[in-house]
């Protein structure tokens, strides 16, 4: 069975730290700060909205910029986090990701819009960042992963749920695949990697994890195939690597005509 992922890695830039990138202007933002708010619908989540003081990560304050859900912020500074076993770089650029291409074969569950909006911070402004490669994997409604020999399963040659997009002029990227399921030892997630071409200048990559409020996936998973799995064993709390810089990293996911749709902004310091 799938057991825990590495230890975490990287850290949530310090107040200090803001105050040093944006220079005479960080002030500023850190008193304008305001939480991002999902659309009123039904279900939603219930989880309590980050500020921009409030949560920590091993005693370093986590901090977040203005901004609105489906639109790109000022900035928003996300913590990085361990890649995990299962990042496996297939180089499938494709943005629905559900479906083996061995086979077509399509993996079940509720469907899932994502969408990435990058930034770049660099000379106290944030830019939307074009041209960058977005990787996202996770593991299907059964908690099980592609292109894996794991001692509970081996899905090797395999390559449903992962796939990449290069952001467009303004820094999005769009997906769409289904709910993770879970498994074992971890919270429910997608892991995440955004990455720059060396061939443009310095090669960058930026490394992390998305999870969602308990109360929205309870809910999600009394539909099938979810409910068939049973009860899962963790949730955010008892999840080591979400207790480092988590709700920071909170989907907040709003019904769509199918399934349900999400915006996640991220604004990165590769100046």
């Amino acid at each position: 069975m799938i057991d825990n992922d590495d230890l975490p890695v990287g850290r949530i830039l310090s107040r200090r730290e803001i105050l040093t990138l944006f220079g005479a202007t960080g002030a500023g933002l850190l008193a304008g700060c305001v939480p991002i708010q999902p659309n009123a619908t039904q279900p939603q989540s219930t989880a309590p909205p980050s500020t921009a003081s409030g949560a920590t990560a091993n005693g370093v304050t986590s901090t977040v910029a203005a901004g609105n859900a489906g639109t790109a912020p000022t900035c928003i500074v996300r913590p990085e986090m361990t890649e995990g076993p299962y990042f496996v770089d297939e180089q499938l650029n494709r943005s629905d990701i559900r479906s083996d291409p061995a086979d077509g074969s399509v993996r079940e569950g509720v469907l899932l819009q994502l969408t990435f909006a990058v930034a770049q911070v660099s000379s106290g402004s944030c830019t939307p960042l074009a041209g960058a490669l977005v990787d996202i994997w996770h593991c299907d409604a059964a908690g099980i992963y592609s292109d894996v020999a794991d001692p509970g399963f081996n899905t090797k040659g395999k390559q449903f749920l992962r796939g990449y997009q290069v952001t467009d002029a303004q820094g999005v990227a769009n997906f769409l695949t289904i709910y993770p399921g879970w498994y074992r030892g971890r919270t429910v997630h997608i892991h995440f990697k955004i990455r720059t071409n060396a061939n443009s200048g310095a090669a960058h990559e930026f490394t992390s994890q998305l999870f969602f409020d308990d109360t929205f996936t309870d809910q999600v998973y009394t539909q099938p195939p979810y409910a068939a799995k049973g009860e899962r064993t963790i949730r955010n709390a008892g999840d080591g690597i979400y207790r480092n810089g988590g709700k920071q990293l909170l989907l907040l996911p709003t019904k769509a005509e199918q399934g349900y749709s999400a915006t996640f902004a991220v604004g990165l310091n590769w100046g």
